[in-house]
This record gives structure tokens, sequence and C-alpha cells, in this order.
């Protein structure tokens, strides 16, 4: 279930793989979570991760990022692809 209403964020579930996700919030999370890329001013891009079905949002370690030249769905999709590793996945840069 990829995006939302125009400018608003990329959202999508994954399954974090062996070693889950590393957020700046809390450390590592696991299971089944869900991932909000959201385009900032100044060109960079903010990544949420949240355990799916719950209200708070975590900050995945390395975020702010610039946008790459290929565009912020393609920053979401290897986002969720670094969180399916697993190994304390962090944003690509």
């Amino acid at each position: 279930m990829t995006g939302g209403q125009a400018g608003g964020p990329l959202v999508d579930q994954v399954t974090a793989g062996p070693g889950g996700a590393m957020t700046d919030d809390v450390g590592v999370i696991t299971g089944d979570l869900t991932v909000a890329t959201s385009a900032l001013p100044g060109g960079k891009a903010r990544v949420d991760v949240q355990y799916t079905g719950a209200e708070e949002w975590y900050t995945l370690t390395g975020s702010p990022v610039p946008v790459p030249e290929d565009g912020l769905a393609a920053l979401h999709a290897r986002v969720l692809d670094r969180i399916r590793e697993g190994g304390a996945a962090e944003v690509p840069r």
C-alpha cells in the first residue's frame, strides 16, 4: 500500500530480517514494521518506522538524508530492502 495523497509520505509494511532495523529512539526493532518516507524541505527525506499497528513512530538511524537523483520512491524502496535484510538496518546513503 504505497503512497497516499499527492505529496504525502510513502508508506509500506515490511517484515524486518534478522537483526531488525536500528532507530535513534529505542535501538533495534524487529518483526512486522510500517515504514514511512517523507520529503522534507531542502531536498532531504525523513524515514520513520513503527511496529505495525502501534501508535509510536521512531526515526530510522541515518535519517534525514538527501533525496537521491532517482527520487523519493527509489529511496523508499531501498529502505524497505535494507530492513528486509535486517542487520540493524539504517537508511542507505
